[in-house]
């Protein structure tokens, strides 16, 4: 008769795709650790990508997609955008099969079921909307578009811009806005006769005294109280 062995305690398979490995920085707890992650949101994105996934590919490790995410993040902060552009592209080539499928459907049920026909048919245009913004994304990506600024302005406190034809000024606006005094030529010393300007060698008038019958108005005596 062969001996009864003692069993063995089960070892629960570790399931990779709700474990992560956490690394700690040099005087930093778990719990700091595990919140900076979860901060982050690099983890919440690689449980949600797991969660979509499980159908077709079973098994994916939550560490794994987590440190992908973080490393393909810190190549689209360098601005490379190698991975946004094949991620787009990717998308617009599956939207583009969701059209052409929901359209053959919507058109195999036209003429008997009016009804899932149509709804086949608003699915697929929907498909083919969604296609074509993402292409229209992934081309801005490649090719920015320019953008002219007609004028900008920056200021610290209220201004006025005038943006219209520019308004002819005289020289006393000009001297009060520049706060410079500007200085005009004396006509009066111009003798303009040949066409070209000359000082005005002539004799001048001597000034008379005006209104020389006026004189000064001797003191009125007035009542000191009125």
């Amino acid at each position: 008769m062969l001996p009864v062995l003692p069993a063995l305690p089960v070892v629960p398979v570790e399931d990779k795709s709700r474990t992560i490995q956490v690394l700690r920085k040099e005087g930093e707890t778990e719990d700091q650790a595990v919140a900076r992650m979860m901060v982050r949101g690099t983890v919440g994105n690689a449980s949600t990508v797991i969660d979509y996934s499980r159908s077709q590919h079973e098994g994916l490790s939550l560490t794994d997609i987590a440190r992908t995410l973080k490393e393909e993040g810190e190549t689209v902060s360098a601005g490379n955008l190698g991975s946004l552009e094949r991620m787009l592209y990717g998308q617009a080539v599956a939207l583009n099969a969701m059209f052409t499928e929901l359209a053959r459907r919507g058109a195999l049920n036209m003429g008997e079921h009016v009804e899932a026909s149509e709804r086949y048919i608003r699915l697929g245009l929907k498909a083919q909307s969604q296609a074509r913004a993402t292409a229209e994304t992934l081309c801005a990506m490649k090719n920015p578009p320019v953008v002219f600024a007609r004028q900008a302005n920056i200021s610290h406190g209220p201004q006025q811009v005038n943006n219209g034809p520019a308004a002819v000024t005289t020289g006393k606006e000009q001297a009060a806005r520049t706060g410079e005094s500007t200085s005009r030529p004396n006509e009066l010393l111009e003798d303009r006769t040949h066409g070209s300007p000359q000082l005005d060698t002539r004799a001048t008038t001597t000034a008379s005294r005006p209104h020389q019958g006026l004189e000064p108005v001797e003191a009125v005596n007035r009542p000191a109280h009125r």
